[in-house]
């Protein structure tokens, strides 16, 4: 039974209707819809495939109304505050398929939104390399799309995103004839959540180039998520490499070039080598006598990706007069020559160091992942 409201002056109500007082009626919408001051004795639900609103206008309702809405329809429905109304909430005003919750009127144009659940909830998208791929993690079911080069990220429900986000990596230094180059340092990483209602431009960043150590030259790009602060790390203008410290190149220097994330570079003891690139997980290793340092450690993404071990933002090996520095896993050693080799490509990884350094070196570009559960 519903219970016939709003009562009228005079109205004799039978005792079925007075236990059933909380059985309001259901007001059912297709589309974006403005409240009316009849809907205090309603529950608004709405049902659509697609995007949607529920706006709530000033001078409709008077203090203590309490609005029922919830959203059955699996495009995603906001409450949307109208000219001259505020609406706060601890929550979330975006309700996903089967969230709900109510509004409180403090004023006539003053309400607060009680969600109770599904404003959280993850969307939808296209884009990147192939297909979504689908993967568990810790017992909850995800699907994944790869950005390895700049694309549009197609929202086709909107809500929750994660992303994992690895910036272009850093070149390799070098100080003049017969310096051992350094490797370069790694490309940033960041990890968190973004909600999503709108496509998205996904921009992979390019790796750094080498260049004199002490000596601005072109830094790595950043990977940028439309209205995303910076998924991924921006750079300052020196040779200090995105994410960790390029490998120093001369026992005598005296600067040591770090970054906000990751890991310091090795130090170089002579000429004849180069201390291998900071990564996102170690720091690189100190070169000795004609050997170049170790590569730092890298970032393993399967822990967001699933699979198995899969590094990213790892730092290059020094460069050696005899022997380059060891690679880290994914990363690539250092050069006993001139022409050192380049990070690999979507790895985030610094270039390799090499001897008498004049070009090539550089870092690897980098890649992002975006993913939501299913």
């Amino acid at each position: 039974m519903t219970t016939p409201f709003p009562f009228v002056a005079g109205q004799v109500l039978t005792a079925a209707q007075l236990n059933d007082i909380q059985n309001l009626p259901i007001s059912d919408k297709t589309a974006s819809y403005t409240l009316l001051v009849g809907d205090v004795t309603k529950r608004t639900i709405m049902n659509s495939a697609s995007a949607t609103t529920i706006t709530v206008d000033d001078a409709i309702f008077t203090v203590g109304d309490v609005i029922q809405v919830a959203n059955k329809g699996a495009g995603t429905c906001t409450i949307t505050a109208g000219a001259g109304v505020t609406i706060n909430t601890s929550g979330s005003l975006a309700l996903a398929q089967y969230g709900g919750g109510y509004l409180l009127a403090l004023s006539a144009s003053t309400f607060t939104f009680f969600n109770l659940g599904g404003g959280t909830g993850y969307g939808t998208a296209t884009g990147g390399i192939g297909s979504p791929t689908a993967v568990t993690i810790g017992g909850v079911n995800y699907e994944y799309l790869q950005f390895n080069s700049t694309g549009t990220l197609t929202v086709t429900k909107a809500g929750f995103f994660d992303y994992l986000a690895v910036g272009g990596g850093g070149g390799n230094a070098y100080i003049g004839s017969s310096r051992g180059g350094g490797g370069g340092g790694s490309g940033c990483l960041q990890i968190g959540s973004i909600y999503l209602s709108a496509n998205q431009t996904i921009t992979i960043g390019a790796g750094g180039s080498t260049g004199i150590h002490s000596t601005p030259k072109t830094a790595s790009h950043t990977i940028l998520i439309t209205n995303l602060a910076a998924a991924g790390c921006a750079s300052n203008n020196t040779s200090q490499a995105i994410g960790g410290d390029q490998g120093r190149v001369d026992s005598n220097a005296a600067t040591v070039y770090q970054s906000t994330f990751g890991f310091n570079g090795g130090s170089s003891s002579a000429g004849t080598n180069g201390g291998g690139g900071g990564g996102a997980g170690g720091a690189g290793g100190n070169g000795s006598g004609t050997t170049g340092g170790t590569g730092g450690a890298g970032f393993d993404v399967s822990v967001f990706i699933g699979g198995g071990a899969l590094f990213k933002a790892m730092g290059g090996g020094g460069g050696g007069t005899v022997t380059g520095g060891t690679a880290a896993t994914g990363g690539v050693v250092g050069s006993t020559n001139t022409t050192p080799t380049n990070g690999n490509a979507n790895s985030g990884g610094g270039g390799g160091g090499g001897v008498d350094v004049t070009t090539t070196g550089n870092g690897g570009s980098g890649i992002c992942y975006i993913r939501y559960k299913v």
